[in-house]
């Protein structure tokens, strides 16, 4: 079966016209041009127009066909490590303005969607991360500690109240955070392409840029279609799509495949009894699944797949055996929707932020993150171009460091998949 079947979310697009793409010339100047037009992007590109630099986004596909479009929408701050890790590994004052970044990366999407007037279905009433083991647990009133001492609308959840809010089996409890929710997110990022475009910003897609040298304090970026454009500053938003274009930044990065089924819309009954609040949730597995429901009513449920490009529908068999372990009224429902997209993983687990040459900025590394924290990211980037000071970036800018034996790097990581899923499939 042709894999381009499985690259067809179950989202749905804006109901008016999206992109409005201007094609690249032979030659153009620019004052920023930006290679990726995702979320990181294109939120990137709108805030610098709208400080009135001219911008060129140059994206090798089409808008939304990446993993922008791919993803499941859900809409979470933070990172994967919490504020007091963050003050420890990068001191008080970094920590602290890091910490504060990351807990109002939600709100850069939802003030958008609603300043904006933004034809994107949305609800923000939390995610739950949810805890099916003891150690879990006890991670997750760490977790829901941390963050109420700053302020978070947040609590934690005990095995009856779990239960309820996502009528899923298995769980002994978790954290609900409320500054969280779900976007349609390819309708997002169309729109924040339309956003882009009238705002100055001209979009080229079907573009790769193939090429990149400095020359008289000008960038000059080459594309396949033969097309150079230059300009002072370059951002690279690519991440987990990222090639040879920047020396080294695809092997600073371990690509993995995320996979993400939709069943048929759910019967009246269990539309009342799964996630009837409309919360996302992650749960606490090694390989963890991650769901929520679309506007229209189906269960979408998204984890990590195989390392190569998946070409049968029975790819995804992991994900519709989890499927039945959680709810196990859905069997014999249908699977209407396979998808996959690419996501991006760093040593470290943490978003990195490197300019390894002036006025050549990249941001790569979401970890599940990635909807909020490129947005939010966006602005921050338009305002270090403008300002060239680095503390409007809430990372430090850090040197690309390639991962050693990169090729045998992503090996053990799917060797790591495949153990860490049996070890899972004991804790039932």
């Amino acid at each position: 079966m042709n894999p381009s079947v499985f690259s067809r979310p179950v989202w749905r697009r804006p109901n008016r016209a999206s992109v409005a793409a201007v094609e690249l010339e032979r030659n153009e100047e620019a004052d920023l041009v930006v290679i990726g037009g995702g979320f990181q992007g294109l939120s990137t590109a709108l805030h610098a127009a709208r400080k009135g630099l001219s911008v060129r986004v140059i994206e090798a596909g089409r808008i939304g066909e990446g993993a922008s479009g791919l993803n499941g929408g859900q809409v979470i701050p933070g990172l994967k490590y919490d504020p007091e890790w963050l003050l420890r590994h990068f001191g008080d004052e970094r920590g602290e303005r890091l910490a504060a970044f990351s807990e109002k990366t939600a709100d850069a999407v939802f003030d958008l969607i609603e300043a904006e007037g933004l034809d994107v279905e949305h609800c923000r009433n939390g995610w739950i991360q949810a805890a099916h083991t003891e150690t879990a647990l006890a991670a997750a009133a760490e977790r829901n500690r941390q963050w109420k001492t700053r302020g978070a609308d947040a609590t934690l959840l005990n095995d009856a109240e779990i239960s309820f809010m996502t009528g899923a089996r298995g769980y002994l409890g978790g954290w609900l955070d409320r500054r969280a929710g779900v976007i349609n997110p390819l309708a997002f990022v169309l729109e924040l392409a339309r956003l882009a475009g009238e705002a100055g910003v001209r979009i080229a897609e079907g573009e790769r840029a193939t090429g990149l040298r400095q020359e008289s304090g000008r960038w000059h970026v080459e594309t396949a279609g033969g097309g150079v454009v230059r300009a002072k500053t370059v951002v690279i938003a690519t991440n987990a799509y990222s090639d040879a274009l920047v020396p080294g930044l695809a092997r600073s990065l371990v690509p993995l495949n995320s996979f993400q089924i939709a069943t048929a819309p759910l019967p009246i009954l269990q539309q009342d009894l799964i996630l009837s609040h409309g919360q996302a949730v992650s749960d606490s597995r090694r390989i963890l699944v991650y769901y929520r429901k679309s506007p229209d009513g189906r269960l979408v449920l998204g984890g990590r797949g195989r390392m190569a490009t998946p070409r049968h529908a029975e790819d995804w068999a992991h994900l519709e055996h989890a499927l039945l372990r959680l709810f196990p009224a859905l069997t014999g429902i249908d699977i209407e929707h396979r998808w996959f997209g690419r996501v991006a993983m760093t040593a470290d687990h943490l978003p990195h932020i490197h300019e390894p040459q002036k006025g050549l900025l990249m941001a790569a590394g979401c970890q599940g993150r990635g909807v909020g924290l490129m947005t939010a990211l966006g602005k921050r980037f338009a305002d270090y171009i403008e300002s060239g000071d680095p503390l409007t970036l809430p990372f430090p800018i850090s040197p690309i460091r390639p991962i050693p034996l990169h090729a045998l790097r992503q090996v053990g990581v799917a060797a790591m998949i495949t153990w860490y899923r049996m070890l899972d499939g004991l804790e039932r």
